[in-house]
């Protein structure tokens, strides 16, 4: 039998008090986020949340990686704590004193490098403690070192235009290393990289981790990357998505160097791929036999888990049942276009809205050949496998999944995923066969789709603005993601030549072949 591979950390009281840690690490507390929740207000005031109730601990002597899909709210996180972002409710915590402005013990690894190209190495890396007040000898002293620390001794004439992406990532951790900070925070600080170089620098990370003069005691990482977070980190957190909130917390206790060729770092892997796609059982659920313990929150996958939680707009004065109404076009049985059957109000069986399912960033050909991928290996694959195949990060994979689940032509069990009779017959059609196989599914099942569908058939000439839809969306969406979805609809009705779109006019129209479509 497997040995137990991660523990459950142990979560809030319901009362935000945080339960004693399992992490097994005793050092003391540096940052602590209290019940934190941060809103953003859209367009027409209405209050867009990225993270709601959020309390978390970094600890003296622990690696802890921040896990989540796009849009769940990392690194909004990762910036509160870092007192570059103020909670809308709740507080951050520094050493037990609440946080007001930059945290003092802190200092952020960037994507981005977020190096000043008109200065040098040296210059660079000497920014934070000039930004402090050390005199200018004790300052280059300290770059020097900071610089010698992180092997790129010899280059501190160099502008950043003369050095590699994995040499200016370097100067981004010298310049945060050389203020000597209590807890290091980076942001996806290796994705910006090429595969070896994003390796080397992680194995480079962890030597620095290990040395004795390394100026740290605490490390924050956000990232996409699965076997990154299992490499790395003492602990895993997990977030859902829409509004962010902690989906599944454990410790992980693999031996450093983890090697990723051993079944417990594939084991772990699988674990994490099962709780982000939804479909492992509850953190406070008993161990698995296999000794892995079960974690995460349960919610369904398919395309965005997690709901938004802001209902959808109203429908507009002769547009019967506008996008994102509880109830209306989009949702079936609620007095739509078509006055299908309504479900009673207050029962439980109602779809979901376009605010409350979004579609999954994919296109339709991405999607169709992963299909083709999982039919070629025999219908059914498991998900870090075929992530590690085709050299793609979740973020990359994730959407393709959720959009084949939400059209009902792919199933996930556990971390692996299995085409359905749906989703073979789609593949083995010839395109125009594919292309109705698509609508059908598309008007059944995703429901940004089927409410601009249904809204353009209830429209006597056929057609709307594309400008109703954003605004609808906005009230569950940022500006940027409202567009982006209405940008995905767009895809997908074309494709499956339920709705045309003019670019130039901003115009959707029911397509022509649509029996219903007004003469």
């Amino acid at each position: 039998m497997t040995e137990p591979l991660l523990v459950p950390t142990a979560h809030r009281t319901p009362g935000g008090t945080p339960s004693p840690s399992l992490s097994g690490v005793d050092g003391d507390v540096i940052v602590a986020a209290r019940g934190v929740t941060k809103a953003f207000t859209t367009p027409d005031g209405a209050p867009l949340p990225v993270l709601e109730d959020i309390t978390l601990e970094l600890r003296e002597g622990e690696i802890v990686a921040l896990l989540g899909r796009s849009g769940s709210g990392k690194s909004t996180l990762l910036r509160c704590m870092a007192g570059l972002v103020e909670p809308t409710s709740g507080e951050v915590r520094y050493r037990d004193r609440p946080l007001s402005g930059p945290n003092p013990g802190v200092a952020m690894v960037f994507q981005s490098f977020a190096l000043l190209p008109w200065l040098t190495v040296l210059q660079n890396v000497e920014l934070g403690l000039e930004a402090r007040g050390v005199a200018p000898a004790p300052r280059r002293e300290r770059a020097l070192a900071a610089i010698d620390l992180v092997g790129l001794d010899g280059f501190e004439s160099a502008y950043p235009k003369e050095l590699s992406g994995g040499m200016r990532q370097r100067v981004g951790f010298a310049r945060a290393v050389v203020v000597q900070p209590d807890a290091l925070f980076m942001d996806e600080p290796f994705s910006a990289l090429d595969v070896l170089t994003a390796e080397n620098l992680r194995s480079e990370l962890l030597d620095l981790w290990d040395a004795e003069e390394f100026p740290t005691n605490a490390m924050l990482l956000v990232t996409h990357n699965i076997e990154e977070a299992v490499a790395l980190a003492d602990r895993i957190v997990i977030l859902s998505a829409n509004p962010g909130r902690i989906r599944a917390e454990f410790t992980v206790t693999l031996d450093r160097p983890r090697d990723r060729r051993l079944p417990a770092f594939e084991a772990l892997v699988d674990h994490v791929y099962r709780i982000m796609t939804g479909r492992e059982e509850r953190a406070e659920r008993p161990e698995r036999a296999a000794g892995v313990p079960a974690a995460g929150a349960g919610v369904p996958a398919a395309a965005g888990a997690g709901a938004v939680g802001v209902p959808g707009a109203p429908g507009a004065p002769g547009v019967p049942g506008a996008v994102g109404a509880p109830g209306a076009a989009g949702v079936p049985g609620a007095g739509g276009a078509e006055g299908e059957a309504g479900v009673a109000a207050g029962e439980a069986e109602r779809a979901p809205s376009p605010t409350e399912l979004p579609l999954p960033p994919a296109s339709v050909g991405g999607m169709a050949g992963l299909l083709e991928i999982l039919v070629a290996v025999g219908g059914r694959e498991d998900l870090p496998d075929l992530a590690h195949d085709l050299n793609f990060e979740v973020d990359d994979l994730l959407p393709l999944v959720d959009a084949a689940v939400l059209l009902g032509f792919a199933e996930v069990d556990h971390a692996d995923m299995e085409i359905t009779a749906d989703g073979r017959r789609f593949v083995s059609a010839d395109i125009l066969d594919r292309k109705e196989i698509f609508a059908a599914s598309a008007r059944e099942r995703a429901p940004l789709v089927r409410a601009i569908w249904r809204s353009l058939r209830s429209s006597a000439s056929g057609h709307l603005d594309e400008g109703f839809f954003v605004d609808s969306l906005r009230r569950g969406f940022s500006e940027e993601e409202a567009r982006h979805q209405l940008d995905i609809a767009i895809d997908w009705g074309r494709y499956a030549e339920l709705f045309a779109y003019d670019a130039d006019s901003g115009r959707l129209t029911l397509d022509v072949g649509d029996p219903d479509h007004p003469a």
